[in-house]
């Protein structure tokens, strides 16, 4: 028996693949995987905002939403996250999706939507530029203006099909996406220049035969700004923002712009038999002009000597004078077992995706690198990593999550007997220290962290965690921030510590803009809902208070409040019991 069609009226979306014909002709097999890939994605995508994607329809998605908000929001998410997948294919079959969005009625039954809304969705998409999207002017009207998109008037359109004219807007996200949250923008959303170096090393070409040889250029690049990061002469761009520009042709001037530098190092790997040819070049952004460039042709066992004299190169070309300390660690290569750095490469690799499905094939990389060299520092660092990321697999039993956070501690302790200069493992000791309710000693191993690293994002919004911890969320505020400046597309969990700060020291509205943006971002942040119901209970914003703890029950039934502070580690109890009165106040169970 057929459904009977249901008619309302609903937020349309409307997705198509752009030059879906081309792509088919270059590869008809593997064009059509990637275009259903694509919409595998996009599906699950609407699914987290509260949507519900209805069909597909050859190179096309329908998907209904109640929000006008929603859709706009599904849409971004999923053009940032198919760039980024985009950008790891080794050919050019890419698929590219145009979105359009509109408000109208429509008859639903049997999984399929009809109606002009849809038809109308489908119009306004093909305004769309590739990876853009276009919203009807009514459906605008609908969405709160306080959430970080940019609405750019393209005037009104004679669509085909509808007698009046449709008032259209393109949508992109706000950029920079920190600029709400006390980033340092210049002007028009540019980063200003420091005064002293400053520096982005784009991701080095695979110019390989083999594109399973990109994470040798990639651990290449990898390892070139971990060294620059351990001076506190040079501003050093971390990774997660110069690996946005991996696989694109860009200009210098604008990378310059965008990540607030002067100089910019872009380079290649040929990896050969063995044998390996690096090229680099040092350019000043500003005037487009070469500083320096070089190119080496080696055994592929010196590959580590080549990463030296690059690092080297930048140093004295940029007339950065190194502290007597910094000279000694400048230099250490921490292997010369190529097969032991590339599995900790790979492994860093897998850690980067935050899936907890791949732990296990780290900590085997790890292992693997342990076994070809017990003195390499970084394979037990990469091994503490992978334990400390299974503390929070809630999939696996309480005991096994001990057992991990006491393997944090031990394989970082393991690695500073290796090397005591090592930033990444007393910043991951640290964090055992700190899971243990050690404060100082967690303090004294953030402090170090920072000291042997100065310019490394990560080390840094670590640190202000902990600081957060100890009773100096001002100093928290400040690492966290020269984090973000060092990684201005930074990574959502720097949010989470920049509003925890926030928080304490009373900046609630910055507070709220760091929560909500971590919830734009992932829709069940578990965080970002808990330390949102906090902060509003903390306004006596009730109302809002109550809606976020809402969330925080739809996402996790089971929470209480004595549970979740039993795991924070304030060093004052005080702090422990107001965190605990702003649940209360929102409603939160004990």
């Amino acid at each position: 028996m057929e459904e009977e069609p249901t008619r309302k009226l609903a937020v349309l979306l409307h997705a198509d693949v752009v030059h879906s014909t081309e792509l088919v002709r270059r590869d008809e097999t593997l064009a059509h995987h990637r275009i259903q890939d694509a919409f595998r994605r996009l599906s699950e995508t609407v699914s987290r905002h509260g949507g519900v994607a209805h069909e597909v329809r050859g190179d096309a998605l329908v998907a209904e939403f109640s929000k006008a908000s929603d859709a706009v929001a599904a849409s971004i998410d999923f053009h940032t996250a198919n760039a980024v997948h985009n950008q790891a294919l080794s050919d050019d079959i890419r698929p590219v999706v145009r979105v359009g969005i509109a408000m109208g009625e429509v008859l639903v039954a049997d999984n399929t939507v009809t109606g002009e809304g849809v038809v109308l969705a489908q119009r306004l998409e093909q305004l769309a530029e590739p990876g853009g999207v276009c919203i009807q002017g009514a459906a605008y009207e609908t969405v709160p203006k306080r959430l970080p998109f940019v609405y750019d008037d393209i005037g009104e359109h004679q669509l085909k099909g509808f007698d009046q004219p449709v008032k259209v807007y393109a949508v992109r996200e706000a950029s920079p996406p920190a600029s709400s949250i006390d980033s340092s923008p210049g002007k028009s959303g540019e980063l200003e220049l420091p005064e002293g170096p400053s520096i982005a090393v784009l991701p080095f070409t695979n110019m390989s035969s083999d594109p399973e040889q990109e994470f040798f250029s990639d651990g290449v690049t990898e390892d070139i700004i971990t060294a620059l990061s351990k001076t506190s002469a040079m501003l050093v761009i971390a990774r997660n923002s110069t690996f946005t520009y991996k696989g694109k042709a860009v200009d210098v001037r604008q990378v310059g712009r965008e990540q607030g530098v002067r100089y910019v190092l872009e380079g290649s790997v040929r990896k050969a038999g063995n044998r390996v040819r690096v090229t680099a070049q040092l350019i000043d952004a500003t005037t487009s002009q070469h500083k320096w460039a070089e190119r080496y042709d080696r055994d592929l066992e010196d590959i580590f000597a080549v990463q030296d004299e690059i690092t080297r190169s930048i140093v004295s070309a940029l007339d950065v004078r190194l502290s007597e300390g910094e000279q000694a660690r400048f230099w250490s290569s921490g292997t010369l077992n190529l097969d032991a750095w590339e599995c900790v490469r790979v492994g860093l690799d897998l850690l980067n995706g935050y899936r907890a499905e791949d732990i296990p094939g780290v900590l085997g990389l790890a292992q693997r690198a342990i076994d070809l060299d017990p003195d390499y520092a970084a394979a037990w660092v990469l091994s503490s990593w992978a334990y400390f990321h299974k503390c929070d697999d809630r999939s696996v039993s309480k005991k096994e999550r001990d057992s991990a956070r006491e393997s944090v501690g031990g394989c970082a302790q393991r690695a500073l007997e290796i090397d005591a200069t090592c930033a990444e493992a007393h910043s991951a000791l640290g964090l055992y220290y700190l899971s243990k309710n050690e404060i100082e000693r967690a303090v004294a191993q953030a402090d170090k962290a920072v000291e042997l690293a100065p310019n490394h994002a990560d080390i840094l919004a670590i640190a202000a965690a902990i600081m957060n911890k100890s009773g100096q969320p001002e100093k928290a505020t400040d690492r966290v921030q020269k984090a973000m400046r060092l990684s201005p597309v930074y990574p959502t969990w720097f949010l989470g510590i920049l509003g925890q700060s926030s928080r304490l020291t009373g900046n609630f509205e910055r507070a709220l803009d760091a929560f909500q943006e971590m919830i734009r971002r992932q829709t069940d942040s578990l965080g970002g809902h808990i330390n949102l119901a906090a902060t509003y209970g903390e306004m006596d914003r009730t109302d809002e208070a109550m809606a976020s703890a809402r969330e925080v029950l739809r996402i996790a039934p089971d929470f209480s409040i004595e549970a979740y502070l039993g795991e924070l580690a304030y060093s004052d109890p005080a702090e422990t019991e107001r965190f605990g009165a702003a649940l209360r106040k929102a409603g939160l169970p004990d």
